[in-house]
């Protein structure tokens, strides 16, 4: 929980980050995640990257219902996906990703998703780097 403070820093900076692909995000201060309670759920893992002793990456994996005519039941669903400025390009999305997908594969998990905005080319290629492969494109009428 001592890292909590910082996690909390990183959430700001995915949804700042963020802001420029959805004008749907609301103006002002907004959380996406009650990273606290994630802290202490046991169906829930938040990983975190250190580099000499200073936290520089997160995310989470957690359990979600999959729609009724899937072929399971349920899948593990990441995000929470940050990587400090100056760490990235260096592997570091990919060590979470990897320890991620360990965790999610012993909990029983065979599919994994996350979520990433269409025009986010960077994180598309980062997730792509780590095997994900585009899926589904949400589409929205205003």
């Amino acid at each position: 929980m001592h890292d909590l403070p910082l996690l909390l820093k990183f959430e700001q900076e995915i949804i700042n980050a963020e802001r420029p692909f959805d004008v749907t995000i609301r103006k002002g201060a907004v959380s996406y995640y009650d990273i606290e309670a994630m802290i202490q759920d046991p169906q829930a893992c938040i990983v975190v990257a250190e580099i000499e002793k200073k936290v520089v990456a997160s995310g989470y994996a957690i359990p979600k219902k999959a729609r009724h005519y899937l072929d399971h039941e349920y899948y593990a669903y990441l995000g929470f996906m940050y990587t400090d400025q100056q760490y990235r390009g260096k592997g570091v999305n990919a060590m979470i990703v990897d320890e991620l997908k360990k965790w999610s594969e012993s909990a029983g998990f065979k599919e994994i998703r996350l979520t990433v905005y269409n025009n986010n080319l960077s994180a598309i290629k980062a997730y792509e780097k780590v095997g994900f492969k585009k899926h589904i494109i949400e589409m929205r009428l205003a």
